[in-house]
C-alpha cells in the first residue's frame, strides 16, 4: 500500500495545480539560458544538487515528526515546531510569486487530504513541503520514499513546463527524468538525515528568474 500511496503523491493527475508554474523556467527559456535538452539537463541537476529544493526536501522529516507529535500527541510545543519551520522555508524563498505558489500548492492538497478522511487537528495554512509531509504521514510513506517522491515530484513538473517551453517532445522528457533517477536518489539519502537549516542554497539564478517572472511580457505559468 506504501508504493500505491507513494504513487498517488507524485501523480500528475494530483489536484495541486502544479502544472500551472514554472518556477522561474519561464523566463530563462524566454531569456536563451536554456535552449535545448542538455541544458535542462544542466540545470535540473543543479538545481537537485545546489538549490532552495534541497532545503525543502531535507525539512521533510522534522517537518513529519512535529505533524506525528501534533496530530498524536496533541503537543503544542510540535505544533510551534512545524509553524516555525514552514515559515522559515518560506522565507527562503525570495519571490512572491512562488511563495503564493507553496501557499496555494499546500492549501490544495490539505483539502485533498480531508476529503480523504484525514485533516489536520485544526484548520493551520501550511505550505508544499508541510502538505507533503502530512500527506506522507497519513498514507503511511515511509521517510525515504517521502523525501524521494519529493524530489522526483519536482523534477517532474520542471519536465513537464520545459515540454511547453522548450522543443523537447514528452518522450525526451522522460529519458530526462530517468537519467536523473540516480541523482534524485543518492541527493534522498543524504538530504533524509540533514537539518534543513544547517544547509545553504546557492539557486541565485533560480531565484532571480522567479524575481523577474511577474515582468515578462507574456507568459503560460503563473511563476
Amino acid at each position: 500500500m506504501t508504493s500505491l500511496a507513494l504513487l498517488q503523491l507524485v501523480s500528475p493527475a494530483l489536484p495541486v495545480g502544479a502544472f500551472s508554474y514554472s518556477e522561474g523556467l519561464e523566463v530563462l527559456i524566454q531569456a536563451g539560458s536554456i535552449a535545448d535538452e542538455q541544458a535542462i539537463q544542466v540545470w535540473l541537476e543543479a538545481e537537485l544538487q545546489r538549490g532552495a529544493v534541497r532545503l525543502e526536501a531535507a525539512a521533510l522529516r522534522p517537518l513529519a515528526e512535529a505533524l506525528v507529535g501534533w496530530s498524536t500527541q496533541a503537543d503544542a510545543a510540535a505544533k510551534g515546531r512545524l509553524i516555525d519551520l514552514d515559515g522559515w522555508l518560506l522565507a527562503t524563498r525570495e519571490a512572491a510569486e512562488l511563495r503564493a505558489q507553496q501557499r496555494q500548492m499546500g492549501m490544495s492538497l490539505l483539502q485533498l487530504m480531508s476529503d480523504m478522511g484525514h485533516d489536520l487537528p485544526e484548520p493551520v495554512a501550511l505550505s508544499w513541503p508541510a502538505a507533503w509531509a502530512w500527506a506522507a504521514v497519513r498514507l503511511s510513506v515511509s521517510g525515504g520514499d517521502m523525501v524521494e517522491g519529493y524530489l522526483y515530484g519536482w523534477v517532474a513538473n520542471q519536465l513537464s513546463a520545459s515540454v511547453r517551453l522548450l522543443p523537447l517532445g514528452p518522450s525526451r522528457a522522460q529519458v530526462l527524468q530517468q537519467r536523473l533517477l540516480p541523482l534524485i536518489a543518492s541527493q534522498a539519502q543524504q538530504l533524509q538525515a540533514a537539518d534543513p537549516q544547517q544547509l545553504w542554497s546557492s539557486g541565485v539564478g533560480a531565484g532571480m528568474a522567479q524575481l523577474a517572472h511577474a515582468e515578462l511580457y507574456s507568459r503560460l505559468f503563473r511563476s
